[in-house]
């Protein structure tokens, strides 16, 4: 039974769990809630179990290689690796901006909001948005054990860039500890594939959750404006990434089909951290990037690379709100929900909720009314399946149009066209 189990596509088990998801909540209703949950939880739980020590490992390592030059392609100076930074944030930037200029067109074309009607408005406060200062000055950890215990990523992605940064510096002298480093990431690495495997009982539970708790009838009057998120995320991942890694010289299906794992991962788990762990594995394993610079710029990326949650999620959201409310955009309010929803995930990395608190953001720039959250609330996650999707796209996405244009994608990789195709320059 179990070999049998064992040859059956991963991609077929997932899609199953998640139709007997959907058929066992429609069956049971709301009391399947109890059995879904745990299912659910445990299962992301196990994920973020991994997050913690897969950053530090993987930067910590991942920096050192860099310093040592070990790394595959690396020649250890400094400048190469501010270079890959650079050019990883400036892709942020650019993919960023494209999003947002998605999400405002079909804003603005479709005009969400219109003719909704009054819906019930949830009175739970409004999350506290934390200031730039606050925000800059909290990823510097006074107590690195209190971050790894609180999951405070982006603080943990500080203190590993300066440990590996050191070792780096520190050469023959920390060669041992450089390489347990290794070592932790490569275990953390073997875990990551172990539970992995977990996926679809995760995905059944998950899924099953959703559809018992909201069911199909109170989406109804929303369902436009769901269809409208979708068809941004669709459009970045189907039409415009493809775009980029064509320009690229890339091939489309081999991005897609091996980050389709990490995908999956992101939709039903809706947390670009929580799916960090897969998106390494995918990126290493089957795209082939070097795990020297992979590690660097996805546990960047979890925290600073949000198309979904950040970009599109805010364009069409604070369109739908006006509209709600009857208040008319003019184009300084287009420009300010732009400007604010490409630096927002800058300015609220790491911040719990943070497709809200993004949202909350661009709605207080824009002088829109914030009661507007409330009304998404009940679909949030609906939306943010889809959303954490196209982030987790994303930030594959840019690890693999720096890394091509820095000649790291190794031989092998399904990114690359058949040798008989590749001119020596371009060989990657």
């Amino acid at each position: 039974m179990l070999k049998l189990l064992g040859k059956i596509p991963f991609w077929m088990k997932t899609l199953v769990a998640f139709a007997a998801g959907v058929a066992v909540a429609l069956c049971w209703g709301k009391d399947a809630v109890a059995v879904f949950d745990p299912i659910g939880n445990t299962y992301i739980r196990a994920i973020k179990m991994l997050v913690a020590p897969l950053v530090f490992f993987t930067i910590a390592a991942s920096i050192a290689r860099l310093g040592h030059g070990e790394g595959d392609h690396e020649n250890g100076s400094g400048g190469r690796a501010l270079r890959l930074g650079a050019y990883t944030i400036g892709w942020f930037m650019i993919t960023s901006a494209i999003a947002v200029s998605v999400g405002l067109a079909i804003g603005i074309y479709f005009q969400p909001g219109h003719g909704v009607g009054v819906l019930p408005v949830d009175p739970s406060p409004i999350k506290a948005v934390p200031g730039p200062v606050e925000v800059l000055t909290g990823i510097v950890p006074s107590n690195i054990f209190q971050s790894f215990a609180e999951g405070k990523v982006l603080s943990i992605v500080v203190f590993a860039i300066l440990v590996g940064a050191a070792l780096g510096a520190l050469g023959q002298k920390t060669r041992e500890l450089s390489t347990l480093i290794d070592q932790g990431s490569q275990v953390m690495f073997k875990l990551t594939r172990w539970i992995i495997q977990l996926t679809p009982i995760g995905v059944f539970g998950l899924i099953g959750s959703v559809v018992a708790s909201y069911g199909l009838e109170a989406l109804k009057p929303l369902i436009p404006y769901i269809g409208l998120i979708y068809l941004g995320c669709l459009i970045e991942i189907f039409i415009v990434y493809p775009t980029l890694l064509k320009i690229h010289g890339l091939r489309v299906r081999g991005f897609y089909k091996g980050i389709f794992t990490a995908q999956q991962t992101a939709f039903f788990t809706c947390s670009s951290i929580g799916t960090l762990p897969v998106s390494l594995q995918v990126a290493v394993d089957n795209l082939k990037l070097p795990k020297s610079f992979a590690g660097f710029a996805l546990p960047l990326g979890a925290n600073m690379k949000m198309d979904g949650c950040g970009a599109i999620y805010p364009a069409i959201s604070s369109i739908f709100i006006a509209n709600y409310f009857g208040i008319h955009l003019t184009p300084t309010h287009y420009v300010i929900i732009a400007l604010s929803s490409i630096l927002g995930s800058l300015a609220t990395a790491g911040v719990p909720g943070v497709a809200t608190v993004m949202l909350t953001v661009t709605l207080s720039a824009a002088g829109l009314p914030l009661e507007g959250l409330a009304i998404l609330a009940a679909i949030d996650r609906i939306l943010d399946m889809m959303r954490t999707a196209t982030n987790v796209t994303s930030q594959i996405l840019v690890a693999t149009l720096v890394a091509r244009e820095n000649g790291l994608i190794e031989t092998g990789s399904p990114l690359l066209n058949s040798p008989k195709k590749l001119s020596p320059s371009t060989s990657g």
